[in-house]
């Protein structure tokens, strides 16, 4: 385990740790038009240290909070995700792997303005990594009211590890920030989270049935606060906003207007994750921080591939959200 740049870690304020099982190093290329036959040319637009956790550390420092991201780093890959953390100054904590870290690839053709994201499952985790990770969380649990775990699962790890991270976080008296999918996001919300963030997709897998409007959102989150699986449920409904829900009623937090051209979804997510985790790390309430958090995940459709969003143009936005109660 290793631990890199970025502020000290103990300093006092509100602080998050984020867990990133499976980080990325993105790169983002562009070409002009993108063709089937013969070759590409194409320019290297970006390159950056990437996965669920990871992002939202980088976007909560945007906001003014403090974040120590906690990730796993393997082969040449890991080692080069860790330098790129290093020279972002960001404060992170490399937990060693065997297999190598995984690498995804944004394509974005300038003709069309469009965006294309390709991710692999990435590595296989061994016996007594997954464990080690807990480990390196649990040391930098201690005074920091919130821990986010964004991303998937990598191979190797059980379905219910999300679960331990719920269990270790509230012994450690802190609120976890849950946002994953599939049987993980299910073995989690099972143990109970503070939070929880999923999108459309995921909501309809916890629903077993289409979750288009916000009354469907409604109903998904009112189920899921009944039986304890969260304090408080946020679904996002794409371009129509978010519902975030609480044992005092539900919002619609219908999306601001876009002031540009939507270029990508990919970064969406962890942005808004980040924003409504800053705000209640701030001491927000949970309507308003996830009313940032619908502003930036707005703002975060005007950039390619998981490319930072303007904060200005995130908080301008926030005043566009039209918030509705339904009790």
């Amino acid at each position: 385990m290793s631990t890199g740049a970025g502020p000290d870690a103990s300093a006092a304020g509100p602080d998050v740790v984020t867990l990133t099982l499976n980080p990325t190093v993105d790169l983002c290329w562009e070409v002009d038009r993108l063709e089937y036959t013969g070759k590409n040319r194409a320019r290297v637009r970006s390159v950056a240290a990437g996965g669920g956790g990871i992002n939202v550390a980088r976007h909560i420092a945007r906001f003014g909070a403090r974040a120590t991201a906690v990730h796993t780093a393997g082969g040449e890959v890991g080692l080069r995700l860790t330098r790129l953390l290093d020279e972002e100054g960001m404060h992170h904590v490399a937990v060693g792997i065997a297999e190598d870290t995984r690498e995804a690839l944004v394509l974005f053709e300038t003709v069309s303005r469009r965006s294309c994201h390709v991710v692999p499952p990435g590595p296989q985790l061994r016996e007594g990594e997954g464990e080690r990770c807990l480990e390196a969380l649990g040391r930098f649990l201690g005074g920091r009211p919130y821990v986010v775990a964004s991303g998937s699962l990598p191979g190797g790890l059980p379905d219910d590890y999300y679960a331990a991270v719920a269990r270790l976080v509230r012994e450690a008296g802190a609120r976890l920030v849950l946002d994953t999918s599939g049987p993980a996001l299910r073995a989690g919300l099972a143990e109970g989270v503070f939070l929880f963030r999923c999108n459309r997709t995921e909501a309809e897998s916890l629903a077993g049935r289409p979750v288009d409007s916000f009354d469907d959102a409604r109903a998904l989150n009112g189920h899921l606060l009944a039986t304890g699986a969260a304090e408080i449920a946020v679904t996002t409904l794409g371009a129509l906003g978010a519902v975030c829900s609480t044992g005092k009623g539900h919002t619609e937090l219908h999306a601001p207007p876009l002031p540009g051209e939507p270029l990508s979804d990919a970064g969406a997510g962890d942005s808004m994750v980040a924003a409504l985790t800053a705000e209640l790390a701030g001491g927000a309430d949970p309507v308003g921080a996830c009313t940032l958090g619908v502003a930036t995940a707005a703002a975060a459709m005007l950039t390619p591939s998981t490319e930072s969003f303007d904060v200005r143009v995130a908080r301008s936005l926030r005043g566009q959200v039209r918030a509705v109660s339904r009790g």
